[in-house]
C-alpha cells in the first residue's frame, strides 16, 4: 500500500459522501468570507452556530458604522444560512445596536 492510499484525505476523496462535508471551522470561515463579500463589511465575530437538517445557521456580528468613541459604533447581527457544503444560501440582518449597549431582550446570547 502506498502512502497516498493510507492518508485520510485520499480515502475521503475516493469514498465521497458525508466525509466530503466541510468541518465546522471551514464552515465558519466560509460564512464570514461570503458575508463580507456580499455586504462589503467585515465579520467581527460569530455569536451563534448551529447545524440543521438543511445545512448550517449562523449569527454573525458585523461593524456597520464606526464611531468615536468605539463604544458608540453601530453593530449588526446577521443570520446566515448555508447549505451542507457551506455555501451561503441566504442572509438577513436581524438587529442593529451600539457596540457599548447590552441587549436586554435576549438572554444567553440568543
Amino acid at each position: 500500500m502506498t502512502d497516498s492510499q493510507n492518508s485520510p484525505k485520499s480515502s475521503r476523496q475516493r469514498q465521497g459522501g458525508a466525509d466530503d462535508m466541510p468541518s465546522p471551522m471551514e464552515v465558519l470561515r466560509q460564512a464570514r468570507a461570503q458575508l463580507a463579500e456580499l455586504t462589503g463589511k467585515a465579520a467581527e465575530t460569530v455569536s451563534s452556530f448551529e447545524q440543521t437538517e438543511d445545512g448550517w445557521v449562523l449569527e454573525i456580528e458585523v461593524l456597520e458604522l464606526a464611531r468615536v468613541p468605539d463604544t458608540m459604533s453601530l453593530m449588526a447581527s446577521y443570520q446566515v444560512d448555508l447549505d451542507q457544503q457551506g455555501q451561503l444560501t441566504g442572509y438577513r440582518r436581524v438587529r442593529r445596536y451600539e457596540r457599548g449597549r447590552s441587549d436586554a431582550r435576549r438572554s444567553g446570547g440568543r
